[in-house]
């Protein structure tokens, strides 16, 4: 689409007759010995997941979202895995699903976006503070090569930005009708602000199964009454098994530059940038009474900076940091903050992430933070270069080779494993290869059956299926994934299903005792509590005459998690009706009883609201639209899915599911700098 500023006609060509090379070499590919789509990286496979209504998602499209979903949680640290944060295969499908729905909707509804529209897109993502384009060169043309290194596939960056516009206009078409009422953003600003101070306690059947002791007479008594609870109704196998590590195994691999780069050129953009630049300006609240007249004076050089529009340039807020800002480190240099501030989910109140939702040259709104007001500029996105993202790249590409490095060695592993039905002597054989010490990969499980928590393992159908087939010692079962890498099963013995004796299941009969008993005890245990408590100051002694711990909490807001105990509409709904000085009823809240003692109950300061008012409507309105619009499209999608207009392959979309390993112990973050 910017091609057409600087009429690249001879580029356009080149592109042609590049591409219809391709097409020649890529057919000449294909078609050779064992040439195919199951030759290729899932990124760029061009089978189909599934079809849309006529358009196709294809594999390449889904692991390319995969991919970047994975590299987005990895920078937290360790190989997280995405099912732990939400994202089932099905659940990234439908995503995809609903935007191609939203552009055929789009597109039925005649709201397709124009070139003019895509233009004035691209011109506003890469311009300045002063509305320039950054994307041109001395002569003021545009820079093909600066584009390509900023979007990557130029071509697929703006086809996605038509579709965001789509998608957009098709939003505000679907939630046009949309209102909030000013009574229920009021109340809903007062229940979020109202600040209270807690004594609490957790009163759970863990705490309270330490202090019970059951007599083996009564354990004996138990065992016998749910004896066939304990029935063993499957076999039982013990196994010894070669474990493949797989960061170890790729610990070893050397990757060259043009590799990190070949990866670098295929990330998407929004990971191509290092962070957005901050200036910032801090009016420190030395005492609490000061906090109305410095808000003031916050809110007054917010006035200030907005005075000739939405946006006030560098130099200009410098002028103001340098007059103004309490922050000696970052006045003297014009309210600049070191480093840049990038995406961060551990930091949700960091004032700092609510500028990367703006737009450069943008200024926050006075922010309280730490016993300060914070007015923060976005300055402009600071490029990712090669060099800067190499450290990560080969993190992340180590991480993917080394899994099909370890695969690799796993399969010949099994070879050999089902050839010697010797593991100690494989493990010799292949840890010069695996990077790891021969003891170190022969690992053997005490007797186990499915559904056993498994050391090292865990709780694992892919390692339950890969021994079931083993009847008789030595068989060796394929190679499976696991918890870091690969297992070779072999069985070594196997019990056939039986009554166990009591002392086979003792500890875990101890165990079912001392928490049915604990789980008796658990309502009366808090009502006694609520009972000897007066007033939340009586909270501390009832708690501990009951072998429990009472806890404080300053400033809780609501929908906030309340320590151990979690957040809950359970607790938000009596705490919000509640008084100073009133201890509630015990509330029962992920298997534990919750009693709470209202300290101090603060209100919401209205004044703020009504200085708040237009954003909090707008936000209310914003959020109230997003709902409606996605209630829409899963509307949609559902009625198609009915009618046959959406067929999901899922025999393409097991291919990429295959084999996944179990996630990584979840290693130390390291956070960004954002100041």
């Amino acid at each position: 689409m910017l091609k057409q500023l600087s009429k690249f006609e001879r580029t356009s060509k080149v592109l042609i007759l590049g591409f219809v090379a391709l097409m020649a070499v890529s057919l000449v590919l294909f078609f050779r010995p064992g040439g195919g789509t199951s030759a290729l990286e899932p990124t760029k496979s061009s089978e189909v997941v599934a079809s849309v209504g006529g358009d196709d998602i294809t594999l390449g499209e889904f692991a390319t979202q995969k991919q970047n979903l994975q590299a987005q949680f990895s920078r937290f640290g360790g190989q997280i895995s995405l099912m732990q944060m939400g994202y089932s295969d099905d659940k990234i499908l439908d995503e995809l699903i609903q935007r191609k729905i939203a552009v055929q909707e789009a597109r039925r509804l005649g709201l397709e976006s124009s070139p003019a529209e895509i233009n004035e897109r691209i011109r506003k993502t890469f311009r300045d503070a002063s509305g320039k384009l950054t994307l041109l060169d001395a002569s003021g043309k545009l820079d093909m090569a600066k584009y390509e290194q900023r979007v990557g596939d130029v071509a697929a960056f703006e086809r996605g930005v038509a579709e965001d516009i789509a998608r957009e206009k098709l939003e505000a078409f679907v939630a046009a009708s949309v209102r909030v009422s000013e009574e229920d953003v009021q109340a809903e600003f007062k229940k979020k602000n109202t600040s209270f101070d807690l004594t609490y306690v957790i009163v759970s059947a863990s705490k309270l199964a330490e202090k019970i002791q059951p007599t083996d007479d009564e354990l004996k008594a138990y065992f016998e009454q749910h004896k066939t609870e304990y029935n063993i109704l499957v076999p039982q196998k013990k196994i010894r098994y070669l474990f493949i590590d797989q960061d170890k195994s790729g610990q070893k691999l050397q990757l060259t530059d043009k590799e990190l780069h070949d990866e670098y050129d295929s990330l998407d953009p929004k990971y191509k940038q290092a962070g957005v630049k901050v200036q910032q300006i801090v009016l420190k609240v030395a005492r609490p009474d000061l906090d109305a007249s410095v808000k003031s004076k916050a809110d007054a050089l917010v006035a200030k900076a907005r005075a000739n529009g939405e946006t006030i340039s560098e130099d200009a807020f410098a002028d103001l940091a340098k007059g103004n800002s309490e922050d000696p480190a970052t006045a003297k240099n014009g309210g600049r903050v070191n480093g840049v501030v990038k995406k961060d989910a551990s930091k949700p109140t960091d004032p700092f992430q609510q500028v990367l939702d703006m737009q450069p040259g943008e200024v926050t709104d006075a922010i309280n933070y730490k016993n300060a007001y914070y007015i923060l500029r976005r300055g402009d996105p600071v490029p990712k270069t090669f060099e800067d993202a190499k450290p990560e790249l080969l993190v992340s590409l180590r991480n993917r080779r080394g899994y099909t490095v370890a695969q690799k060695i796993a399969q010949k592993a099994q070879d050999r494993l089902k050839e010697t039905k010797d593991p100690p002597k494989v493990a010799q054989e292949f840890a010069a290869e695996a990077n790891m010490n021969p003891a170190d990969m022969v690992r053997t499980t005490p007797f186990i059956k499915p559904g056993d928590d498994v050391q090292d393992i865990g709780n694992s159908q892919q390692f339950e299926e890969a021994i079931a087939p083993l009847n008789n010692p030595n068989d060796v079962g394929e190679r499976t994934g696991i918890k870091n890498g690969f297992a070779i099963p072999m069985l070594v013995e196997q019990r056939p299903p039986r009554i166990p004796e009591f002392d086979e299941v003792k500890d875990k009969v101890r165990a079912a005792v001392k928490d049915e008993k604990a789980k008796t005890q658990l309502e009366q245990k808090a009502k006694d509590i609520v009972a000897a408590a007066k007033s939340p100051g009586d909270l501390k002694g009832a708690a501990a005459k009951a072998g429990l711990e009472a806890k404080a909490e300053a400033k809780y807001k609501l929908a906030t998690p309340l320590g151990e105990a979690g957040s809950s509409v359970l607790v938000d709904d009596p705490l919000y009706a509640a008084k100073a000085g009133d201890v509630l009823q015990p509330i029962f809240l992920n298997q534990n009883y919750l009693v709470i003692g209202v300290n101090k109950k603060t209100d919401a300061d209205l004044t703020e609201y009504a200085k708040q008012r237009d954003s909090l409507m707008q936000q209310a309105l914003t959020d109230r639209k997003n709902q409606v619009f996605g209630d829409y499209l899963t509307s949609v999608m559902i009625r198609m899915k009915r009618s046959g207009s959406i067929k999901i392959y899922q025999d393409v979309l097991d291919t990429v599911a295959e084999e996944e390993p179990q996630a990584l112990p979840q290693r130390r973050p390291q956070l960004p700098i954002t100041k």
